[in-house]
């Protein structure tokens, strides 16, 4: 059972004990992502994320590192779209000096003009390796064709220019902006008493002064169509779907059980048809990344040039498949049990527990509970899962990325008509 406490500067706190656990999982979750972010400071979140690992008045950047893997813990961080998390786990007898330790880096960064700089070239160093991950840049590139011009469809690391323009003012006026009470969650799993918790996190966090106000997202507008971007690779990656829905949709369960069975997993119609049965792609899948008013249902290959218009067409003949015939009562109980079973394995994990607690918090305004979860998968039918279906899988909705080698320009709206989309 967990429980929502306010601090007095109004900063949230979710918590929930776990007596069989030995740790403690930390996390301090901040609505401020990449989508916070215009054209010109793009990267920020990012780079502010890396930035408060740098030192504090009272801690060098290697004594952050040091203090809790000196007990056997660890401290990480990680930015996506709509926040920013940063998290600690050990064991419950350090927890104090797990508070203390995010405390500090939280609220007393010394962001210096030198560590700008420093941190800069890491960066950079990082979008290169990205760059050189044609398997992961498609991504990137798939959500710029879908969002062109909205923060959802730029890179969360930012670009060279932008990253590289980056200074102290820019990155310091953010951290006001966005790292205020409103746009603050703090979580905690594991072995702990609640009161004595509460106590603790409003000593460290809830007499900050760090008063403001949740900002409003713009709504995306999306596009459809064909991008082929050239590469020196060996394979073709390819990315194709559509808008997907917003986190809180009626249909969001319908639609994770559609995923999954789709491409979901190894037992998934995509897996077993492009790589077990046809051995036309090594990596195949799909997922359904949700953001607060809008969403992105995407398929990934990677497979030969020469492979590549047969790949697309087996994509498609599966969406038209699900989208005409619907899914098999066998494919609807074993996705539903996959995906209880993945979400009660979680429930042993206190990392996992703590990052539902947060991320449900600041996304809904409230704790979504396993149990929420399950009851409501259990609920879809073979009929919610091809209405899902319906709605989405729209020739004209439906978007195709390429990066690799040079391949032919399909009319994807045509191909799909032609498979029965």
């Amino acid at each position: 059972m967990y429980q929502k406490n306010i601090l007095d500067n109004g900063i949230r706190v979710v918590s929930e004990e776990v007596p069989f656990a030995n740790s403690i999982a930390l996390g301090v979750w901040v609505r401020a992502g990449s989508r916070n972010e215009d054209a010109t400071n793009q990267g920020v979140s990012h780079f502010l994320e890396h930035l408060l690992f740098k030192g504090t008045s009272k801690r060098t950047a290697r004594q952050i590192a040091e203090e809790l893997e000196a007990v056997g813990g660890i401290i990480n961080a990680f930015t996506t779209k709509e926040y920013t998390c940063f998290y600690a786990r050990v064991l419950a007898e350090h927890m104090d000096l797990a508070i203390d330790v995010l405390s500090d880096m939280f609220f007393n960064s010394l962001m210096t003009s030198e560590d700008i700089e420093k941190e800069k070239k890491v960066i950079l160093e990082e979008i290169k390796m990205y760059e050189d991950s044609p398997d992961e840049l498609v991504h990137d590139l798939f959500a710029q064709t879908v969002w062109p011009g909205h923060p959802l469809g730029r890179a969360i690391l930012g670009t060279y220019e932008t990253v590289s323009n980056l200074n102290r003012d820019v990155i310091y006026n953010y951290y006001k902006e966005q790292y205020n009470s409103a746009n603050i969650v703090l979580a905690a799993a594991g072995k702990f008493n609640t009161d004595e918790l509460v106590d603790k996190l409003q000593k460290a966090f809830g007499e900050r002064n760090c008063s403001g106000k949740a900002g409003e997202y713009l709504p995306p507008s999306s596009k459809s169509g064909v991008s082929v971007n050239v590469k020196d690779t060996e394979q073709v990656q390819i990315c194709l779907g559509v808008p997907g829905l917003p986190q809180d949709d009626d249909a969001i369960y319908a639609l994770q059980a559609l995923n999954n069975i789709l491409g979901g997993g190894l037992s998934s119609r995509l897996f077993q048809l492009i790589r077990e049965e046809q051995a036309l792609a090594y990596s195949v899948y799909s997922y359904h990344a949700g953001f607060s008013d809008s969403g992105l249902l995407t398929i990934y290959a990677g497979t030969s040039p020469d492979n590549y218009r047969q790949v697309v067409a087996l994509i498609l003949a599966e969406i038209a498949s699900i989208k005409n015939k619907g899914v098999t009562p066998q494919e609807l109980k074993r996705t539903k049990d996959q995906i209880r079973g993945n979400l009660l394995l979680g429930q042993e994990n206190v990392n996992h527990r703590m990052s539902r607690l947060g991320r449900t918090e600041l996304t809904y305004g409230r704790v979504v509970t396993t149990e929420e979860i399950i009851e409501r998968l259990q609920a879809v039918t073979a009929d919610d899962i091809q209405a899902v279906a319906a709605r989405l899988f729209r020739p004209e909705c439906l978007t195709l990325t390429t990066l690799g080698p040079e391949v032919e320009v399909l009319d994807l709206a045509a191909c799909a008509r032609q498979a029965g989309v």
